[in-house]
């Protein structure tokens, strides 16, 4: 929501904007905000027209470069992560282990060739919002 946020308003926000906009705890939004400029996904600016702005274009953040910088890695059996700590006893005999592997590849794949500005500007189009929960009106 809040890389969302700042999609639509180029010239960026602050916590607070951004927390009165959704309805969150404006100390939770600092620390949201907080963890995305440590990822490198926005950067703060001080001063009297300061705020949060992304650190680069939607168009260039795709989604699988987004769950990377969050540590969000998707994969549907933990055995086909790069790095598992728990090795499950059924690895060596897993008849689906591959199959598995393989979605997981696919789902990455697709997940690639959505960006940023696609998500955030399809979801207010298929809700019928502009940006911001304003509602479009339709002749």
């Amino acid at each position: 929501m809040i890389l969302s946020y700042l999609y639509h308003r180029p010239g960026g926000g602050c916590a607070r904007e951004i927390a009165e906009r959704f309805g969150l705890k404006k100390a939770f939004t600092a620390n949201v905000l907080k963890v995305l400029c440590k990822k490198g996904l926005v950067r703060g600016q001080r001063g009297l027209h300061g705020g949060y702005v992304l650190t680069r274009p939607a168009h260039q953040i795709d989604l699988a470069d987004l769950l990377d910088q969050l540590g969000e890695l998707f994969h549907l059996a933990d055995c086909n992560r790069q790095t598992h700590d728990t090795p499950c006893s059924l690895e060596a005999v897993c008849p689906v282990r591959a199959a598995i592997a393989e979605v997981d590849r696919r789902i990455r794949e697709m997940l690639q060739t959505v960006t940023l500005a696609e998500l955030v500007s399809a979801g207010a189009a298929d809700e019928g919002l502009k940006p911001y929960g304003l509602e479009v009106i339709h002749p």
